[in-house]
């Protein structure tokens, strides 16, 4: 990859991320959060799965979505266990200082918590240095999660 191919996707993903910020702290569409996948999955099926309305739980003013009842109950004993780092926005965004919407196939488990990236490409530049990532998201997030 070229540095202008590099800057030209860095620009990219920072102007399209601005204009998709939320002031939500938990990243949702169509008022479901993480696109309606079951956040539990993620962690006990090591796979993406997506959640029936049938198991809806709301939780900090967002829908939760889950393929079964076993694992919409277990996430309402620990939704923090669960719910992924920086309300499911982008980890490398937030290691930035700004909140940008993920897509569910860039997940990542790391020390038994959940992580999402802007995309493949951005889920490569943060696999680079994880550690460093979120030692800065981790501080940046205080600051940026209820903001735009």
């Amino acid at each position: 990859m070229t540095k202008n191919s590099i800057l030209v996707s860095l620009f990219f993903f920072f102007t399209t991320a601005a204009a998709f910020a939320q002031k939500s702290e938990i990243f949702e569409k169509d008022g479901m959060a993480i696109k309606g996948y079951d956040v539990v999955a993620f962690h006990t099926e090591a796979k993406a799965l997506k959640g029936s309305e049938k198991f809806t739980y709301r939780w900090k003013d967002t829908n939760w979505l889950f393929e079964n009842q076993a694992n919409m109950d277990m996430f309402k004993k620990d939704p923090e266990k669960y719910t992924p780092q920086y309300g499911g926005y982008c980890a490398y965004g937030t290691a930035d200082g700004h909140k940008a919407p993920t897509e569910t196939d860039t997940w990542t488990v790391k020390d038994n918590k959940l992580y999402f990236n802007y995309n493949k490409k951005v889920q490569e530049m943060w696999s680079k240095d994880i550690p460093g990532y979120i030692e800065k998201a981790d501080k940046n997030w205080v600051e940026i999660k209820n903001k735009p």
